[in-house]
């Protein structure tokens, strides 16, 4: 089933000139990226991004990483492409993801691990009208 999801390049990847090549990972793999846009986190879009975790003990750290640098906000577009992505990015610590995963590969510590993808396609809806609201 064709389904969209949520991708964001972290500042690490950015700042260590990564996105080109995970962006075409995606496309390489039969992804189309239907929407794409570089931007700076706010306040505001970062407490609506992550709420769920405020008040956890990672949570000012992230805030603070999230915040440093540019980030590349993603609609991927494919086949299962909230279960794909997923597989292709790898687990969430870097030191577990499989080696051929964006994370195995590129990732460095947790949360300088270079990707974010929607865990859902709730997730992703969610997400997507979070960073394209137009």
């Amino acid at each position: 089933m064709i389904e969209r999801t949520f991708v964001a390049i972290k500042p690490d990847a950015v700042k260590r000139k990564l996105s080109g090549k995970i962006i075409q990972r995606f496309e390489d793999k039969g992804f189309e990226i239907v929407e794409l846009r570089m931007l700076l986190l706010d306040d505001e879009l970062l407490e609506q991004y992550y709420g769920e975790h405020k008040g956890k003990d990672f949570y000012n750290d992230l805030i603070s990483f999230m915040k440093s640098g540019r980030i590349i906000a993603m609609v991927v577009e494919g086949n299962d492409a909230v279960k794909n992505v997923r597989t292709m990015v790898g687990a969430t610590k870097p030191w577990e993801a499989s080696m051929g995963t964006i994370r195995g590969d590129y990732g460095l510590s947790t949360p300088h691990n270079v990707i974010h993808a929607s865990d859902s396609l709730e997730s992703a809806k969610r997400e997507i009208n979070l960073f394209f609201k137009d």
